[in-house]
């Protein structure tokens, strides 16, 4: 039973819900955004975004930086999506 109700769960919504949104936002394609952030491609952003990754603290505030929005934005999005979704 245990195995089923995980298997239907996502890794971790909240988050790159509102990466997207933010990026999609901005009219930004997985490409720029990684671009402006560094990266090397645009796969792990697309991880990012699925939810199958979370981001370490310096790729939040890096993300921050790139979107022009204070991190502390994206976790208060990410708390509201959780909250009221």
């Amino acid at each position: 039973m245990a195995i089923g109700y995980l298997a239907g769960m996502k890794k971790h919504p909240d988050f790159g819900s509102v990466l997207r949104r933010l990026r999609l936002e901005r009219d930004l394609s997985q490409e720029a955004l990684a671009e402006r952030v560094g990266m090397a491609s645009h796969a792990h952003l697309s991880r990012l975004e699925s939810g199958h990754k979370q981001p370490t603290v310096e790729m939040l505030f890096r993300l921050a930086d790139a979107l022009e929005v204070p991190a502390a934005v994206i976790i208060a999005e990410m708390e509201k999506e959780r909250h009221y979704a």
